[in-house]
């Protein structure tokens, strides 16, 4: 009768240890706690070149041919911000800022590739939740080197965040107003300027001709 109960108890504890043990298992492991979720953004915005009554420089998504538009060798800022929106770290995060084709680099983070036209820099490891913002300054090429039948031209710069787990990218797009060559019958060059639009914005001029791949941007504070 003992041995008979004795082997009823070791039975049942038996049954009670494999159930505990498939209620903390998955389909993972016993120990796995699940996929991680892996995810990034990327936020690209362009400085409006107005500030607030506390100083603060204002940042939009995009500015439209009805905003105010640039100068030829003006110069446009941006912002970019980076955040891991995973629930897990990330790793050997590479960040690229792709530059329009009628503007050269000034300054910003990282290196500058001139074939490519573009900024890139490296973030080792960015935590859950965790986000770095980088500013870029540009120039606009001066008028001789813009195209002389164009008046007005919008272009975008585009920004992509990449691991090996997540992808994301973002552009802001400004514009350009300048004055357009023609010429007459009697073959002189006429200057005119696209009456529609708003006033055009004077951020200073600044020789960058001296740009070329490679150059090592200095980094901003």
């Amino acid at each position: 009768m003992k041995k008979i109960l004795i082997a009823t108890i070791l039975m049942f504890v038996t049954i009670l240890n494999t159930s505990v043990v498939m209620a903390g298992s998955s389909q993972y492991g016993q120990y796995d706690g699940g996929t991680p979720n892996y995810s990034i953004i990327v936020d690209k915005m362009v400085m409006t070149g107005n500030q607030t009554k506390g100083g603060q420089e204002v940042y939009v998504d995009n500015l439209s041919p009805s905003d105010p538009r640039f100068a030829p060798g003006a110069q446009v800022t941006f912002q970019i911000k980076v955040k891991n929106t995973s629930d897990v770290s990330l790793y050997n995060i590479h960040v690229n800022d792709i530059l329009p084709e009628w503007v050269d680099a000034v300054e910003g983070p990282g290196d500058y590739d001139g074939s490519t036209r573009t900024i890139s820099w490296t973030y080792p490891e960015l935590k859950s939740g965790e986000g770095k913002l980088e500013k870029i300054t540009v120039q606009i090429k001066p008028q001789d080197q813009l195209p002389a039948d164009k008046g007005l031209m919008c272009m975008n710069n585009k920004a992509t965040a990449k691991t090996d787990n997540a992808y994301d990218e973002d552009t802001s797009q400004f514009c350009l107003e300048k004055q357009v060559t023609m010429t007459t019958k009697g073959g002189q060059p006429v200057n005119s300027t696209p009456e529609a639009g708003a006033p055009l914005l004077a951020f200073g001029a600044l020789n960058m001709l001296g740009l070329g791949a490679g150059i090592w941007l200095k980094k901003r504070a």
